[in-house]
């Protein structure tokens, strides 16, 4: 029983890890998916990314792959009662991340198409994600 509940323990542990400090060096992209979204960190610079909750990459031009999967409302589908869940890749381009700077990337959707905006520190507006595919879950 003590070995359940170390293993319980463990694995609870593991599943809240806390995000890492950011490297003052590099620069810092939060996720902020929309309600009852998922939004997950893929690929920079097409090389996959270990950790799907952030980016921290080094300063200047990068392209960020995200994950983004939401629900498509009954209403802009026709006759059905659920929403159809769209998984969608969708590439966004900046040419110049800045060291030290905390970004973030806020996605939503508009029907069956998704919108990915990256905000700088200031909450200006630099760059707009283009999707590079998506498909039904």
């Amino acid at each position: 029983m003590r070995a359940l509940w170390v293993a319980g323990s463990l694995l609870l542990t593991t599943a809240c890890s806390t995000l890492p400090d950011p490297d003052p060096s590099q620069a810092w992209v939060d996720l902020e998916p929309g309600e009852q979204t998922s939004l997950d960190a893929v690929k920079v610079d097409a090389r996959d990314w270990d950790d799907n909750r952030y980016f921290q990459i080094p300063p200047g031009n990068h392209e960020l792959t995200v994950r983004y999967q939401f629900p498509v409302a009954p209403s802009n589908i026709g006759p059905v009662d659920a929403p159809l869940w769209r998984d969608c890749q969708v590439k966004v381009a900046f040419k110049g991340f800045d060291a030290g700077e905390r970004y973030q990337l806020q996605a939503g959707s508009i029907g069956f198409r998704p919108w990915i905006k990256l905000y700088d520190q200031q909450q200006n507006l630099v760059s707009q994600g283009e999707p590079a595919g998506c498909q039904r879950t």
